[in-house]
């Protein structure tokens, strides 16, 4: 996706490790991901989630915490001069995690939570709602006018143009196609960036969730 509030935008990058396991760990991958992170053509955010709330298996490592994980952040960013995305799952988190993390996501399951966008919107930080698996693209413009009124209430309907200045990103991550299968319409690429960016997960659209007895997984 290109967007920036400069006068020349670039590519934006996300890239980093879906959850924090440790503080080496990210410091390994930080490491490894510098020739991106120092590319002038590109708009580099380096990507880690302090908890991952909406595991399939109750036995599934989550993370280490919002305390710990945001620290562990501002590590990252202190060392390696990286901006940072996170995810929140529940109003509480929104207003520490802004604090470290230049972008806050919303997760798929979670892109229609008034009050969960609401919190976050009141943040200075860059929204980024992924598109849930079972929702119609043109219906994501809702979710992305929740956030713009909340950041401009004068605001009545949702363009391309009102959420890049006000920070409202959309994010597409696939389609549910069946059970424990994802397709991307890429049409929904181009319908969604009618009413706002577009940051397209490339990961998470080839998994198949539930595909290991518990986990996700995908082919190989």
């Amino acid at each position: 996706m290109k967007t920036s509030k400069t006068k020349n935008p670039k590519p934006v990058l996300i890239a980093g490790p879906c959850v924090i396991e440790s503080l080496e760990n990210l410091r390994s991958i930080a490491t490894k991901l510098q020739p991106l992170a120092n590319n002038e053509r590109l708009d580099f955010y380096f990507k880690a989630s302090f908890d991952k709330a909406n595991r399939t298996s109750l036995e599934s490592y989550r993370g280490p915490g919002l305390e710990k994980g945001l620290e562990m952040l501002q590590t990252i960013k202190d060392e390696f001069g990286y901006k940072i995305l996170t995810d929140v799952h529940e109003s509480y988190q929104a207003s520490a995690a802004a604090k470290v993390a230049d972008i806050l996501q919303i997760p798929a399951f979670l892109c229609r939570q008034t009050d969960l966008i609401v919190e976050v919107s009141q943040t200075n930080a860059i929204i980024n709602i992924k598109k849930g698996q079972f929702m119609n693209p043109k219906d994501m413009q809702y979710s992305v006018l929740k956030a713009l009124k909340t950041r401009d209430k004068s605001i009545q309907s949702p363009t391309y143009e009102t959420a890049l200045k006000n920070g409202v990103w959309l994010c597409e991550r696939g389609s549910s196609f069946g059970y424990g299968n994802l397709v991307v319409d890429m049409r929904s690429l181009k319908i969604m960036r009618e009413f706002a960016p577009v940051i397209f997960d490339a990961t998470h659209s080839v998994q198949m969730p539930g595909g290991a007895n518990g986990k996700s997984s995908g082919d190989s």
